[in-house]
């Protein structure tokens, strides 16, 4: 039942401009392609590998085509057409065009249809393959049970993969839910997919289709041993992420950071670029049904968390949208939020327990991903122990569901073993003893609570009102989300953005949508 009694006719019409907002930017999508998008399809049809200089044979083919043919045309064209003139097999065709003794500029279109029939094969290998990891998931699930209340999501970061699995091992053992290996600095801004094992990276490991397969077995063997499936994340963002969506959905990744605006704002990449990327990511992720996670906490590491909630609220209800419209379930969208407000302002606590439950109460569905404090850790370990209390009492009693811990050193050091085991013991003492809290307390008509969420409902409603007329693009040049301006032909990829001609297909996307479709 909801306690904040929001006013549902508000709510609806949030969601209806927030719809035509995402709708305004699907008809660019349907338009574009991305050599991200390409390179993915050519995973998908089984390319793999690096040359001898370690670029991806996605990308030497897809930089061949950029050179000798259009892009617009979708390389699905250019290797079916190859395939059927030279009888030649995928692999073979990606050992050639890297020894520049194939043109594929020089084989004809084929029909659609035709495109279809030869490609089937491969594409039929992978999407079973993923299918197979969706239905080991829940055979996991069915076997050991799901945990009820929040999951505990804790961080790994080394730069090496198998430290990583030493201490994803041990944040297991000691109560993890989730494990996150982050992802190395400046990850996101490659244009290609590193490959295989890595030991090097700073502040995160790199993503890679191999750390991927280490980490997943490694959580498969802590989980058989304590009778428990202990779920992965990494990142489907940046440059790569379609990709990055792929080579999880390959490897049985259980969550992805998955947000359709993040990139544009604090990673400087074209939003062109990044919208017609994350529709065809969000569409892998819907289809192997691993759970996104958005970003919309990192609004108030440089916004003010008191002053600009209406922004991450208005920016749940895009991200929603966005997800729908790639089929994407209520279930599988991880809509973010934080615990950030100063903890000198008046009533602070009582403001975040109403931003908290008014998002639970607006996205009843969904698996909300619910961030501590980190803007405002000073290095005092103690005062930095008491946020967290506080950020853990706020996130049992509003049932949010991904719990990412907050550490008692942010601020000061990448978190050591100990402190990641003091946070989920603290997180543990607070589901315990305050369990059922949140059924138990209801908040007056006229205080504070109450009257925070529907002030910031109110405000997030004018906000997503103002975005429909003026839509997205001018949005993110004005500068009106996270106060950062980005112009529509500024920032990283834009060159790798193509506008799709008429003969244009990807068969993988036509199919994952068909049948995600097909499941409602």
């Amino acid at each position: 039942m909801s306690k904040l009694k929001l006013d549902k006719v508000k709510i609806k019409e949030a969601r209806s401009f927030a719809l035509r907002i995402a709708e305004d930017v699907q008809e660019f999508i349907d338009q574009h392609t991305t050599v991200t998008v390409e390179r993915t399809v050519l995973r998908l049809l089984g390319v793999d590998g690096v040359n001898d200089f370690g670029v991806p044979y996605p990308n030497v083919i897809i930089d061949h085509i950029k050179e000798k043919c259009d892009l617009g045309n979708g390389v699905s064209h250019y290797i079916a057409s190859c395939m059927k003139s030279t009888q030649l097999s995928i692999e073979e065709i990606k050992i050639k065009i890297e020894n520049k003794e194939l043109d594929l500029s020089v084989f004809p279109l084929l029909e659609k249809e035709e495109v279809f029939a030869i490609l089937n094969p491969l594409i039929q290998e992978s999407l079973y393959q993923i299918k197979e990891n969706k239905f080991k998931r829940k055979d996991f699930f069915d076997k050991y049970g799901q945990k009820t209340g929040p999951l505990l999501y804790v961080i790994v970061a080394t730069g090496n993969i198998y430290e990583d699995v030493t201490q994803a091992k041990a944040a297991a053992k000691a109560g993890a839910d989730i494990v996150a290996v982050i992802r190395t600095t400046g990850q996101s801004l490659l244009d290609y997919v590193p490959y295989g094992a890595t030991t090097e990276g700073f502040g995160g490991t790199y993503a890679t289709q191999e750390n991927f397969r280490i980490m997943r077995k490694a959580l498969d063997e802590v989980g058989e041993e304590l009778s428990r499936y202990i779920m992965l994340v990494n990142y489907a963002s940046g440059l790569c992420m379609p990709e990055i969506a792929a080579l999880g959905a390959l490897e049985r990744l259980d969550m992805m950071l998955n947000d359709s605006l993040y990139g544009i704002l604090f990673r400087d990449i074209n939003m062109q670029r990044t919208f017609v990327d994350q529709y065809f990511s969000r569409v892998i992720n819907a289809y192997s049904g691993i759970i996104i996670n958005t970003g919309e906490d990192n609004y108030l590491t440089t916004s003010d968390a008191l002053t600009e909630a209406h922004t991450v609220l208005a920016s749940q209800f895009i991200n929603e949208q966005f997800a729908l419209l790639a089929n994407m379930k209520e279930e599988l969208q991880g809509l973010g939020h934080a615990f950030e407000i100063d903890p000198e302002v008046e009533n602070g606590f009582l403001f975040e327990m109403a931003q908290a439950l008014m998002a639970r109460e607006i996205f009843p569905k969904a698996p909300l991903k619910y961030m501590p404090p980190t803007k405002h850790m000073t290095g005092n370990i103690f005062r930095g122990y008491a946020q967290n209390t506080l950020f853990n009492i706020v996130t049992t009693a509003t049932h949010q569901r991904i719990h990412l811990l907050g550490m008692l050193t942010e601020a000061v050091h990448t978190p050591f073993m100990s402190d990641r085991f003091l946070a989920i013991q603290n997180a543990q003492y607070i589901n315990t003893t305050m369990k059922d809290f949140g059924e138990e307390i209801e908040f007056k008509d006229g205080g504070i609570v109450k009257t925070r969420a529907a002030h910031v409902l109110d405000d997030a409603l004018n906000l997503l009102k103002e975005i429909a007329n003026i839509g997205i693009f001018k949005t993110l040049e004005r500068g009106i989300f996270a106060d950062v301006k980005r112009p529509i032909d500024g920032g990283k990829g834009l060159n790798g953005v193509a506008k799709k001609s008429k003969y244009y297909l990807n068969p993988i996307l036509d199919l994952m949508v068909q049948e995600l479709k097909e499941e409602k």
